[in-house]
């Protein structure tokens, strides 16, 4: 497994461990997923001097697909984020890969590119290790009536071009952002990026990719520029307009000092607190970046796993995995959320049958263990 920051990282390990897998890691700052010389002789070096049945990594890498090509070792990725640019890479077609992503559109695109090695797999939770940070924590300090935990993105790449902008793009942009932020379930982003458009943003917007890369410029700027823009948009003020209703904790490394009524408790350990924020807060939020277009994030399902209360925006692969009003509530636009928060927030039965709900049916159906059986099942069709 090549070791990264992936949150969902170590419960997969765990989980293969469990399994009766022998994993070895290997680890090395990548400052490029397409081209590090270094790291690939190192990896090359380790898989020549033993016999693997796969290599793994939380979400894809060209430099390691192009490894284990050349050494015609099966290469066994899980994506966790969307749209994943390092896939748009031409490494993702060779047949020693299986990639799994959570994203049905994601993998929808993939497939009607030609990539046939390429299967559906949503995330999940380990309820068990929740359980235990649970069962060993005083709960007290982390209990609210509404929380959220997660990023502002105000450290976004759209900030920081904005200024350099024509006053037409500038204005453009900021009808699409202020479009989007109030459109839930749907993305007008990407139809936006009109060809007239991309042409005029080129001159501002320096397009960097490594030589097997097929990623263009309306997918990096969408992604990584107004995507998390948008984020901050929708975030902002969501919580602002929830704030004057009800008490709203966040917890975030983020600047929320525009936030003025809401209470800021800096950031939590994924591992060793923030379970206790989901258990100990009547409502959770969760706002989905517009990146991920169709499936869940692994907010929903730790929060979920935690036995929270979870009041988050629809997503068109919800219904799949939960009931709507008995496993969790979506909302659909900022005044429906604040509407359904207040409506739960009065209905402690309810709220609270809702999350018993939501936590039975994930531990019963969408942990680690489930997820990885799914997983191997697939590589056994490969023979692996």
């Amino acid at each position: 497994m090549y070791r990264w920051r992936a949150y969902n990282y170590k419960d997969i390990k765990a989980t293969f461990t469990s399994m009766g897998y022998e994993v070895d890691e290997v680890w090395q700052h990548l400052d490029s997923y397409d081209i590090a010389p270094e790291f690939a002789e190192k990896l090359s070096s380790a898989l020549r001097a033993k016999k693997y049945d796969f290599v793994f990594t939380v979400n894809y890498f060209a430099v390691i697909a192009e490894v284990c090509h050349d050494l015609s070792i099966p290469y066994v990725s899980w994506s966790c984020d969307n749209p994943l640019i390092s896939m748009h890479h031409e490494s993702v077609f060779y047949d020693t890969n299986i990639i799994f992503t959570f994203d049905q559109t994601n993998y929808r695109e993939f497939s009607g590119m030609g990539v046939k090695n390429i299967h559906y797999l949503p995330l999940c939770v380990d309820t068990t290790r929740i359980d235990a940070v649970l069962s060993a924590q005083d709960i007290r300090p982390y209990v609210n009536k509404v929380s959220f935990v997660g990023s502002l993105y105000e450290r976004n790449s759209y900030d920081r071009i904005e200024s350099k902008l024509s006053d037409h793009l500038r204005g453009y942009f900021e009808a699409v952002m202020e479009i989007q932020s109030d459109l839930y379930g749907s993305s007008v982003v990407e139809d936006s990026l009109t060809p007239d458009i991309l042409a005029e943003l080129s001159e501002y917007f320096t397009l960097e990719k490594s030589p097997g890369s097929f990623s263009d410029l309306g997918l990096i700027f969408s992604t990584t520029t107004l995507g998390y823009k948008i984020a901050q948009i929708e975030r902002k003020r969501g919580l602002t307009m929830l704030s004057k209703k009800l008490p709203v904790t966040i917890y975030t490394g983020s600047d929320t000092s525009e936030l003025l009524h809401v209470t800021y408790r800096g950031g939590v350990d994924y591992w060793s607190e923030m379970p206790l924020v989901f258990a100990g807060s009547d409502i959770n939020l969760n706002f989905t970046i517009p990146n991920i277009k169709s499936g869940l994030p692994l907010r929903v399902w730790d929060v979920l796993g935690s036995g929270g209360f979870l009041l988050t925006n629809f997503q068109a692969e919800t219904p799949m995995y939960f009931k709507e009003g008995e496993d969790l509530v979506s909302f659909f636009s900022r005044e429906d959320m604040v509407e359904k928060a207040l409506y739960y927030a009065d209905h402690d039965d309810q709220r609270q049958r809702i999350a018993a709900s939501g936590r039975a049916k994930t531990e019963k159906y969408h942990t680690y263990n489930i997820r990885i059986s799914e997983m191997l099942d697939v590589l056994k069709e490969y023979g692996i």
